[in-house]
Protein backbone atom coordinates (compact mmCIF):
# COMPACT_ATOMS: atom_id res chain seq x y z
CA UNK A 1 0.00 0.00 0.00
CA UNK A 2 1.00 3.63 -0.92
CA UNK A 3 1.98 6.02 1.84
CA UNK A 4 -1.07 8.16 0.94
CA UNK A 5 -3.42 5.29 1.63
CA UNK A 6 -2.63 5.05 4.94
CA UNK A 7 -5.66 6.49 5.42
CA UNK A 8 -8.06 4.03 4.24
CA UNK A 9 -7.25 1.48 6.74
CA UNK A 10 -9.30 1.92 9.60
CA UNK A 11 -10.31 -0.22 13.68
CA UNK A 12 -13.15 -0.79 15.11
CA UNK A 13 -15.47 2.44 15.54
CA UNK A 14 -16.41 1.48 18.70
CA UNK A 15 -12.78 1.53 19.89
CA UNK A 16 -12.48 3.79 23.27
CA UNK A 17 -11.31 7.00 23.02
CA UNK A 18 -8.65 8.51 25.26
CA UNK A 19 -9.89 11.47 27.17
CA UNK A 20 -7.13 13.26 26.58
CA UNK A 21 -4.71 13.99 23.57
CA UNK A 22 -1.45 14.09 25.48
CA UNK A 23 -1.47 17.83 25.12
CA UNK A 24 -3.62 18.97 27.95
CA UNK A 25 -6.36 18.85 25.74
CA UNK A 26 -9.52 17.01 27.07
CA UNK A 27 -12.37 15.15 25.74
CA UNK A 28 -15.70 15.10 26.99
CA UNK A 29 -17.19 11.63 27.07
CA UNK A 30 -20.52 13.19 24.67
CA UNK A 31 -17.74 13.82 22.07
CA UNK A 32 -16.32 10.31 22.45
CA UNK A 33 -19.10 8.42 22.38
CA UNK A 34 -20.24 10.46 18.76
CA UNK A 35 -16.82 9.98 17.11
CA UNK A 36 -17.89 9.84 13.77
CA UNK A 37 -18.55 11.69 10.85
CA UNK A 38 -22.19 12.29 9.60
CA UNK A 39 -23.08 10.88 6.08
CA UNK A 40 -24.14 14.29 4.61
CA UNK A 41 -21.99 17.60 4.65
CA UNK A 42 -23.49 21.01 5.81
CA UNK A 43 -22.89 22.82 2.32
CA UNK A 44 -24.28 25.90 4.04
CA UNK A 45 -21.10 25.91 6.64
CA UNK A 46 -18.23 27.77 5.42
CA UNK A 47 -15.02 25.99 6.92
CA UNK A 48 -11.96 27.40 8.52
CA UNK A 49 -8.78 27.27 7.44
CA UNK A 50 -6.04 25.48 8.38
CA UNK A 51 -3.01 26.44 6.49
CA UNK A 52 -0.98 28.72 9.34
CA UNK A 53 -1.11 25.57 11.45
CA UNK A 54 1.75 23.01 11.07
CA UNK A 55 -0.18 19.24 10.86
CA UNK A 56 0.90 16.24 10.79
CA UNK A 57 -2.12 15.85 7.57
CA UNK A 58 -2.82 18.12 4.94
CA UNK A 59 -4.66 20.58 5.94
CA UNK A 60 -6.89 20.89 3.10
CA UNK A 61 -8.34 17.51 4.40
CA UNK A 62 -9.60 19.36 7.61
CA UNK A 63 -11.57 21.68 5.49
CA UNK A 64 -12.72 19.35 3.34
CA UNK A 65 -13.32 16.93 6.76
CA UNK A 66 -15.24 19.93 8.57
CA UNK A 67 -18.33 20.33 6.64
CA UNK A 68 -19.27 16.30 7.86
CA UNK A 69 -18.77 17.24 11.55
CA UNK A 70 -21.45 16.45 14.04
CA UNK A 71 -23.04 19.64 14.67
CA UNK A 72 -22.26 20.12 18.33
CA UNK A 73 -18.29 20.01 17.11
CA UNK A 74 -19.20 22.27 14.22
CA UNK A 75 -19.92 25.02 16.70
CA UNK A 76 -17.04 24.72 18.71
CA UNK A 77 -13.19 26.26 18.65
CA UNK A 78 -11.24 25.40 15.81
CA UNK A 79 -8.90 24.28 18.05
CA UNK A 80 -11.69 21.38 18.98
CA UNK A 81 -12.20 21.04 15.51
CA UNK A 82 -8.90 20.23 14.89
CA UNK A 83 -8.36 17.83 17.75
CA UNK A 84 -11.93 15.82 16.69
CA UNK A 85 -10.33 15.50 13.34
CA UNK A 86 -7.10 14.20 14.11
CA UNK A 87 -8.36 11.44 16.22
CA UNK A 88 -10.39 10.36 13.54
CA UNK A 89 -7.26 10.55 11.23
CA UNK A 90 -4.96 8.73 13.22
CA UNK A 91 -8.01 5.99 13.55
CA UNK A 92 -7.19 5.03 9.92
CA UNK A 93 -3.54 5.62 10.48
CA UNK A 94 -2.26 3.42 13.15
CA UNK A 95 1.24 4.08 14.68
CA UNK A 96 3.11 0.88 12.33
CA UNK A 97 1.22 3.27 9.43
CA UNK A 98 2.73 6.71 10.95
CA UNK A 99 6.27 4.96 11.01
CA UNK A 100 6.17 3.73 7.54
CA UNK A 101 5.37 7.40 6.52
CA UNK A 102 8.22 8.48 8.25
CA UNK A 103 10.62 6.24 6.36
CA UNK A 104 8.93 7.07 3.34
CA UNK A 105 9.60 11.10 3.92
CA UNK A 106 13.24 10.08 4.85
CA UNK A 107 13.73 8.11 2.00
CA UNK A 108 12.16 11.01 -0.49
CA UNK A 109 14.50 13.61 1.56
CA UNK A 110 17.62 11.59 0.94
CA UNK A 111 16.76 11.37 -2.87
CA UNK A 112 16.20 15.09 -2.84
CA UNK A 113 19.28 16.08 -1.51
CA UNK A 114 21.36 13.96 -3.87
CA UNK A 115 20.14 14.11 -7.19
CA UNK A 116 20.59 16.91 -9.58
CA UNK A 117 18.08 17.87 -11.45
CA UNK A 118 18.76 18.79 -14.96
CA UNK A 119 15.98 21.48 -15.46
CA UNK A 120 14.59 23.27 -12.21
CA UNK A 121 12.30 25.06 -14.18
CA UNK A 122 10.28 21.95 -14.04
CA UNK A 123 9.98 21.66 -10.42
CA UNK A 124 7.82 24.47 -9.72
CA UNK A 125 4.38 25.05 -11.63
CA UNK A 126 5.19 27.46 -14.85
CA UNK A 127 1.27 26.78 -16.41
CA UNK A 128 2.04 29.23 -19.23
CA UNK A 129 5.22 27.51 -20.26
CA UNK A 130 3.57 23.60 -19.23
CA UNK A 131 0.13 23.89 -20.92
CA UNK A 132 -1.14 25.41 -24.50
CA UNK A 133 -3.54 28.23 -24.29
CA UNK A 134 -6.49 27.06 -24.81
CA UNK A 135 -6.66 24.44 -21.81
CA UNK A 136 -5.42 27.37 -19.68
CA UNK A 137 -8.40 29.04 -21.05
CA UNK A 138 -10.44 26.57 -20.23
CA UNK A 139 -9.42 26.11 -16.70
CA UNK A 140 -9.87 30.15 -16.33
CA UNK A 141 -13.29 30.25 -17.21
CA UNK A 142 -14.11 27.08 -14.96
CA UNK A 143 -17.25 26.01 -16.51
CA UNK A 144 -18.80 22.99 -17.96
CA UNK A 145 -18.99 24.34 -21.38
CA UNK A 146 -15.44 25.61 -21.42
CA UNK A 147 -14.03 22.16 -20.65
CA UNK A 148 -15.78 20.60 -22.99
CA UNK A 149 -14.99 22.83 -25.51
CA UNK A 150 -11.77 21.60 -25.74
CA UNK A 151 -12.66 17.71 -24.88
CA UNK A 152 -13.51 14.78 -26.55
CA UNK A 153 -15.76 11.97 -24.66
CA UNK A 154 -15.37 9.05 -27.03
CA UNK A 155 -17.31 6.88 -23.65
CA UNK A 156 -19.08 7.88 -21.09
CA UNK A 157 -16.53 9.53 -18.15
CA UNK A 158 -13.80 9.53 -20.55
CA UNK A 159 -12.21 13.12 -21.58
CA UNK A 160 -9.55 13.22 -23.88
CA UNK A 161 -8.10 16.73 -24.72
CA UNK A 162 -4.49 18.53 -26.08
CA UNK A 163 -3.02 20.13 -22.68
CA UNK A 164 0.72 20.05 -22.73
CA UNK A 165 3.31 22.42 -24.96
CA UNK A 166 5.80 20.37 -26.73
CA UNK A 167 8.94 21.56 -25.42
CA UNK A 168 7.44 20.89 -21.84
CA UNK A 169 7.00 16.97 -23.04
CA UNK A 170 10.68 17.37 -24.49
CA UNK A 171 12.17 18.60 -21.04
CA UNK A 172 10.13 16.23 -18.83
CA UNK A 173 11.36 13.11 -20.97
CA UNK A 174 15.04 14.58 -20.88
CA UNK A 175 14.26 14.91 -16.96
CA UNK A 176 13.32 11.80 -16.88
CA UNK A 177 16.11 9.88 -18.76
CA UNK A 178 18.47 12.25 -16.56
CA UNK A 179 16.50 10.24 -12.83
CA UNK A 180 16.87 7.33 -15.35
CA UNK A 181 20.89 7.40 -15.59
CA UNK A 182 21.38 9.19 -11.77
CA UNK A 183 19.72 5.44 -10.95
CA UNK A 184 21.93 3.43 -13.03
CA UNK A 185 25.01 5.49 -12.45
CA UNK A 186 24.64 5.59 -8.15
CA UNK A 187 22.71 2.07 -8.55
CA UNK A 188 20.55 3.92 -6.05
CA UNK A 189 17.54 1.35 -5.36
CA UNK A 190 14.14 3.50 -5.90
CA UNK A 191 10.18 3.09 -5.28
CA UNK A 192 9.18 2.34 -8.76
CA UNK A 193 5.52 3.88 -9.66
CA UNK A 194 3.41 0.80 -8.35
CA UNK A 195 3.27 -2.68 -8.32
CA UNK A 196 2.76 -3.37 -11.87
CA UNK A 197 5.48 -0.97 -13.44
CA UNK A 198 9.02 -2.49 -13.07
CA UNK A 199 10.18 0.63 -15.32
CA UNK A 200 9.24 4.55 -14.16
CA UNK A 201 9.78 7.07 -11.30
CA UNK A 202 7.46 8.27 -8.83
CA UNK A 203 8.53 12.06 -9.73
CA UNK A 204 7.22 12.95 -6.38
CA UNK A 205 10.39 11.36 -4.09
CA UNK A 206 12.19 13.43 -7.20
CA UNK A 207 11.07 16.40 -5.81
CA UNK A 208 7.86 17.17 -7.93
CA UNK A 209 5.70 16.78 -5.51
CA UNK A 210 4.69 20.40 -5.05
CA UNK A 211 4.48 21.19 -8.44
CA UNK A 212 2.38 18.45 -9.21
CA UNK A 213 -0.06 19.45 -6.32
CA UNK A 214 -0.67 22.51 -8.04
CA UNK A 215 -1.56 20.54 -11.06
CA UNK A 216 -3.80 18.70 -8.86
CA UNK A 217 -5.53 21.43 -7.05
CA UNK A 218 -5.67 24.52 -10.07
CA UNK A 219 -6.18 22.02 -12.77
CA UNK A 220 -7.76 18.85 -12.37
CA UNK A 221 -9.90 19.46 -9.54
CA UNK A 222 -11.58 22.22 -11.46
CA UNK A 223 -12.69 19.77 -14.12
CA UNK A 224 -13.27 16.55 -11.34
CA UNK A 225 -15.60 18.74 -9.75
CA UNK A 226 -17.41 19.25 -13.19
CA UNK A 227 -17.47 15.81 -14.51
CA UNK A 228 -17.01 12.84 -11.35
CA UNK A 229 -18.69 14.50 -8.12
CA UNK A 230 -19.95 11.29 -7.01
CA UNK A 231 -16.41 9.74 -6.63
CA UNK A 232 -15.38 12.71 -4.33
CA UNK A 233 -13.94 15.00 -7.66
CA UNK A 234 -14.75 18.21 -5.78
CA UNK A 235 -12.78 17.16 -2.88
CA UNK A 236 -9.35 15.47 -4.09
CA UNK A 237 -6.49 16.08 -1.47
CA UNK A 238 -3.64 14.37 -2.32
CA UNK A 239 -1.84 12.64 -5.08
CA UNK A 240 0.70 10.17 -6.47
CA UNK A 241 2.81 11.22 -9.28
CA UNK A 242 4.72 9.21 -11.67
CA UNK A 243 6.24 8.69 -14.69
CA UNK A 244 5.99 5.06 -16.63
CA UNK A 245 8.15 3.64 -19.69
CA UNK A 246 7.26 1.61 -22.08
CA UNK A 247 9.32 -0.16 -25.09
CA UNK A 248 11.08 -3.89 -26.05
CA UNK A 249 13.89 -3.21 -23.12
CA UNK A 250 11.51 -1.62 -20.51
CA UNK A 251 7.71 -2.75 -19.56
CA UNK A 252 6.16 -3.90 -22.59
CA UNK A 253 2.23 -3.79 -21.62
CA UNK A 254 0.03 -3.78 -19.03
CA UNK A 255 -2.39 -5.91 -17.48
CA UNK A 256 -6.39 -5.18 -16.92
CA UNK A 257 -6.84 -3.12 -13.58
CA UNK A 258 -8.27 -0.33 -11.48
CA UNK A 259 -6.21 2.44 -10.34
CA UNK A 260 -5.48 3.58 -6.99
CA UNK A 261 -7.47 6.89 -7.58
CA UNK A 262 -10.49 8.84 -7.61
CA UNK A 263 -9.75 10.39 -10.87
CA UNK A 264 -7.11 9.88 -12.90
CA UNK A 265 -4.95 12.02 -15.50
CA UNK A 266 -2.80 10.07 -18.29
CA UNK A 267 -0.43 12.17 -20.58
CA UNK A 268 1.59 11.10 -23.37
CA UNK A 269 4.94 13.14 -23.31
CA UNK A 270 6.22 11.05 -26.04
CA UNK A 271 8.44 9.68 -27.97
CA UNK A 272 7.91 7.76 -31.42
CA UNK A 273 6.52 4.49 -30.95
CA UNK A 274 3.96 1.99 -32.36
CA UNK A 275 1.52 0.02 -29.87
CA UNK A 276 0.61 0.76 -26.60
CA UNK A 277 -3.33 1.46 -26.82
CA UNK A 278 -5.46 1.64 -23.94
CA UNK A 279 -8.27 -0.44 -23.67
CA UNK A 280 -11.27 0.49 -21.08
CA UNK A 281 -14.20 -1.72 -19.82
CA UNK A 282 -16.10 -0.06 -17.54
CA UNK A 283 -16.48 1.24 -14.44
CA UNK A 284 -16.80 -0.99 -11.12
CA UNK A 285 -16.83 -0.94 -7.57
CA UNK A 286 -14.80 -3.05 -5.44
CA UNK A 287 -17.53 -6.22 -5.39
CA UNK A 288 -17.98 -5.68 -9.51
CA UNK A 289 -14.39 -5.37 -10.41
CA UNK A 290 -14.40 -8.61 -12.19
CA UNK A 291 -18.21 -8.82 -13.63
CA UNK A 292 -18.42 -9.07 -17.41
CA UNK A 293 -17.84 -6.18 -19.70
CA UNK A 294 -20.73 -4.61 -21.57
CA UNK A 295 -20.61 -4.12 -25.34
CA UNK A 296 -21.21 -0.19 -24.74
CA UNK A 297 -18.29 -0.35 -21.82
CA UNK A 298 -15.73 -1.54 -24.78
CA UNK A 299 -13.32 1.66 -25.68
CA UNK A 300 -9.76 1.64 -26.94
CA UNK A 301 -7.54 4.72 -27.07
CA UNK A 302 -4.40 5.85 -28.86
CA UNK A 303 -1.89 7.70 -27.24
CA UNK A 304 -0.97 11.12 -28.55
CA UNK A 305 2.21 13.00 -27.81
CA UNK A 306 0.70 16.22 -25.70
CA UNK A 307 -2.88 14.48 -25.09
CA UNK A 308 -4.16 14.05 -22.00
CA UNK A 309 -6.66 10.78 -20.70
CA UNK A 310 -8.89 11.81 -17.60
CA UNK A 311 -11.28 9.17 -16.52
CA UNK A 312 -12.22 7.64 -13.45
CA UNK A 313 -9.34 5.63 -11.18
CA UNK A 314 -12.16 2.84 -11.13
CA UNK A 315 -12.43 2.88 -14.83
CA UNK A 316 -11.25 -0.72 -15.85
CA UNK A 317 -7.97 -0.33 -18.32
CA UNK A 318 -5.08 -1.79 -19.88
CA UNK A 319 -2.63 -0.75 -21.73
CA UNK A 320 -1.56 -2.82 -24.94
CA UNK A 321 2.15 -3.76 -26.08
CA UNK A 322 4.21 -1.50 -26.94
CA UNK A 323 5.78 -3.29 -30.47
CA UNK A 324 8.20 -0.17 -31.28
CA UNK A 325 10.16 2.52 -30.15
CA UNK A 326 9.50 3.95 -26.39
CA UNK A 327 6.59 5.44 -24.71
CA UNK A 328 7.07 7.72 -21.77
CA UNK A 329 3.48 8.52 -19.65
CA UNK A 330 2.83 11.19 -16.89
CA UNK A 331 0.38 9.61 -15.07
CA UNK A 332 -0.92 11.53 -11.88
CA UNK A 333 -3.67 9.90 -9.15
CA UNK A 334 -5.35 12.42 -7.41
CA UNK A 335 -7.17 10.74 -4.36
CA UNK A 336 -9.96 12.39 -2.04
CA UNK A 337 -9.97 10.98 1.13
CA UNK A 338 -13.40 12.52 2.04
CA UNK A 339 -14.69 10.26 -0.62
CA UNK A 340 -12.70 7.02 0.72
CA UNK A 341 -14.10 7.34 4.21
CA UNK A 342 -18.32 8.34 3.44
CA UNK A 343 -17.40 5.18 0.65
CA UNK A 344 -17.14 2.99 3.90
CA UNK A 345 -20.75 3.44 4.55
CA UNK A 346 -21.86 2.88 1.50
CA UNK A 347 -23.70 0.09 -0.19
CA UNK A 348 -24.70 1.70 -3.27
CA UNK A 349 -22.80 2.67 -5.89
CA UNK A 350 -25.57 2.67 -8.51
CA UNK A 351 -24.28 6.67 -9.19
CA UNK A 352 -21.25 5.33 -10.74
CA UNK A 353 -20.17 1.85 -10.85
CA UNK A 354 -21.95 0.15 -13.98
CA UNK A 355 -23.02 -3.29 -13.11
CA UNK A 356 -24.44 -1.39 -9.43
CA UNK A 357 -26.72 0.52 -11.98
CA UNK A 358 -27.64 -3.08 -13.85
CA UNK A 359 -28.55 -3.87 -11.22
CA UNK A 360 -30.74 -1.31 -9.98
CA UNK A 361 -32.28 -1.38 -13.13
CA UNK A 362 -33.02 -4.64 -12.99
CA UNK A 363 -34.42 -4.42 -9.66
CA UNK A 364 -36.76 -1.76 -10.46
CA UNK A 365 -38.08 -3.77 -14.16
CA UNK A 366 -38.49 -7.03 -11.46
CA UNK A 367 -40.69 -4.81 -9.40
CA UNK A 368 -43.15 -3.14 -12.26
CA UNK A 369 -43.44 -6.45 -13.53
CA UNK A 370 -44.45 -7.84 -10.38
CA UNK A 371 -46.68 -4.95 -9.31
CA UNK A 372 -48.19 -5.31 -13.24
CA UNK A 373 -49.01 -8.94 -12.73
CA UNK A 374 -50.61 -8.36 -9.31
CA UNK A 375 -52.70 -5.63 -10.77
CA UNK A 376 -53.76 -8.00 -13.94
CA UNK A 377 -54.17 -10.78 -10.69
CA UNK A 378 -56.74 -8.13 -8.92
CA UNK A 379 -58.53 -7.42 -12.30
CA UNK A 380 -59.19 -11.15 -13.55
CA UNK A 381 -60.66 -11.49 -9.60
CA UNK A 382 -63.10 -8.83 -10.42
CA UNK A 383 -63.91 -9.93 -13.31
CA UNK A 384 -64.84 -13.66 -12.46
Amino acid sequence: MSVDGAFDRRRDQSQAINAGNGNGVLVSTAMATTYCLTLSPNTEHKPDSYEDLALEFNPLLFSCLERYLPPSILSSSRDSKVHFMQEILHKYSPEGERIRAQKHRDYRQKIISHYQPLNKELYSMHATAFFLPGFIKAIHENTEESFRSIMSEPAPGIFTFEILQPDFCEALVKEVENIEKWVCDTKCKIMRPNTMNRYGAVLDDFGMEAMLEKLMEDFVRPMSKVFYPEVGGSTLDSHHGFVVLYGIDKDVDLGFHVDDAEVTLNICLGQKFSGGELFFRGVRCEKHVNTETQAEEILDYSHVPGRAVLHRGRHRHGARATTDGKRINLILWCRSSVFRELRKYQKDFSSWCGECQREKKERQQASISATKEELLKKEGELTS
